[in-house]
């Protein structure tokens, strides 16, 4: 169960990640909603997760799913450009984190 609210808190770093940058500086109303709501339901969920969860590897792989997640949502929507390089390195990242729940 801990995996799960571990992944799902990762989903939620990127939601919050994304909503911090629409808010522009926190300007814009609904990002900025959106931002609070999911920054503290992403770190609860964290917390939560390294109750059982060693904290090194439970922060690599929320981290590293809200990275791989927020960037790839950037590239999706044309945000940020996209490249070869930077798809294997996102998939690279992925992998890791995958790795990281496998030798647990």
């Amino acid at each position: 169960m801990s995996w799960i609210v571990l992944v799902v808190s990762g989903v939620l770093e990127a939601v919050w990640a994304t909503a911090l940058g629409k808010s522009e500086g926190f300007t814009r109303p609904w990002p900025t909603v959106v931002f609070g709501v999911t920054v503290v339901l992403s770190m609860v969920g964290l917390a939560w997760a390294m109750r059982s969860i060693p904290t090194g590897t439970a922060y690599a792989v929320w981290v590293g799913i809200g990275a791989a997640l927020t960037v790839g949502y950037a590239m999706a929507t044309g945000v940020e450009a996209v490249s070869l390089v930077k798809v294997l390195l996102i998939l690279g990242l992925v992998g890791c984190v995958v790795g990281l729940k496998l030798v647990h």
